[in-house]
């Protein structure tokens, strides 16, 4: 059991009340993305690849699927996407490329020559492109089929105020979980168009399709 932790964007009591099983997930999804963020390299205290499977469905309600994050060797990890790929019948693959820019591609492209990838880069920092996805579980609008331990308690001590540094590693798997939804979500990344507030709280006001 995770327990609350002070300015954390996510709680264990808004995962829990967006928990369904696995037998609840609709039979069809409008979509489903692959996403990805690359750890620079593959050492014993290199960071994990993050590696999250998340979907839409006809309703605009967002899932979790899946995490398949952790430390890879490049073309470890662009094999997990892939497989992660065809196994869920996803439709892209987004990754970010800040880590690597045209590498990135080539080595997904290395396992699956025809593979639709959609590459991202980081112009703001964590907090801000987490804090409208946080706001969409707050709203009652994401659901995790099933437990994804390591992913829910990276999402619980992640911070407004998180510093890398004093973390001590990056939270690659909520990175991965917040570019996949920004895909399905792209209204998120438009600036709102109210003043004053925050992000977080703008994003609260908005219906996003």
């Amino acid at each position: 059991m995770l327990n609350d932790m002070p300015g954390a964007l996510w709680s264990p009591k808004v995962l829990e009340n967006g928990r369904i099983p696995k037998e609840d997930l609709p039979d069809s999804m409008r979509r489903i993305v692959v996403a990805v963020d690359p750890a620079v390299s593959n050492e014993e205290h290199s960071d994990e690849t993050g590696i999250v499977v998340v979907a839409m469905d006809n309703n605009n309600h967002g899932y979790v699927l899946d995490d398949l994050s952790g430390k890879y060797t490049p073309d470890e990890w662009a094999h997990r996407a892939v497989s992660a790929y065809h196994m869920w019948g996803a439709d892209r693959i987004v990754a970010e490329k800040n880590q690597g820019g045209a590498m990135v591609e080539f080595t997904l492209k290395s396992v699956m020559d025809n593979a639709p990838i959609t590459l991202v880069h980081a112009t703001r920092g964590k907090v801000t492109r987490a804090e409208p996805i946080s706001a969409l579980y707050e709203q009652g609008r994401v659901s995790h089929v099933g437990l994804f331990e390591e992913l829910e308690d990276q999402m619980c001590s992640f911070t407004s105020d998180i510093d890398r540094k004093a973390y001590g590693k990056s939270p690659d798997r909520v990175d991965a979980l917040v570019w996949g939804f920004t895909e399905l979500f792209p209204r998120l990344i438009k600036k709102p168009r109210q003043r004053g507030g925050s992000v977080r709280h703008q994003a609260k006001q908005r219906f996003f399709t």
